[in-house]
């Protein structure tokens, strides 16, 4: 696969995976289940974009992933609030939330420079 080339990708896999495994024994499915998504969601976006064609349907999947990555985080918000998720441990979720956000925005920006 070629986006385990893409440090973006490395890096919102890895977060995906710790979602998974701090969720695993949560009995609030839907919750679990909706945080896990949108986490799952982003690497899973990136690497759909390594295999399109156009500029135009590259950009899009890295749309999507910016956007589940900020859904992602509202979700975080929302379960440090209501003490799902420790807020030590959701500030850091939050922060590599938003590093992804922005190495997809740089990754855009160069796709478009092309």
């Amino acid at each position: 696969m070629r986006c385990q080339r893409l440090e973006v990708w490395k890096v919102s896999a890895r977060l995906s995976a710790d979602v998974y495994k701090a969720f695993a024994e949560s009995r609030d499915f839907g919750f679990r289940d909706q945080i896990t998504r949108s986490g799952l969601s982003i690497p899973s976006n990136i690497a759909e974009r390594m295999e399109k064609g156009s500029v135009k349907e590259k950009i899009r999947f890295l749309d999507i992933a910016k956007g589940s990555a900020a859904e992602f985080a509202t979700q975080v918000y929302i379960g440090m609030d209501i003490g799902y998720i420790d807020r030590e441990l959701g500030k850091e979720w939050i922060d590599r939330a938003d590093h992804i956000l922005s190495m997809l925005t740089k990754l855009q920006q160069s796709i478009n420079a092309r």
